[in-house]
């Protein structure tokens, strides 16, 4: 199993559009590309600075699933994302496999 994981932090102001978006719209949108299983959005407790942090993990049964997605699938809906909250956020991006 292969872990996804897009940690983003965020503008305060936008957090709650954001939340909603993400789990309204974008997340479904992901994980019906095929690509993945489930997925799940997590909030960092122990922030630093100023912003909101979150995490949004997708599992993929294998990286070569992943890397479809990646090469199919993600520009598109990185796109649609930085349309709609350019300026406003920051990610990075994270592969891990999953041991147990």
């Amino acid at each position: 199993m292969i872990l996804y994981n897009i940690t983003t932090s965020l503008e305060p102001r936008i957090a709650d559009e954001w939340v909603a978006y993400m789990t309204g719209h974008h997340m479904a949108e992901v994980v019906a590309t095929g690509c993945f299983i489930k997925s799940s959005l997590l909030r960092l407790l122990n922030e630093e600075d100023d912003g909101i942090t979150y995490a949004a993990q997708y599992f993929a049964v294998s990286l070569e699933q992943l890397e479809a997605y990646q090469e199919h699938f993600a520009p598109a809906l990185i796109a649609e994302m930085d349309k709609k909250f350019a300026g406003n956020y920051v990610s990075f991006r994270t592969v891990l496999e999953v041991v147990e």
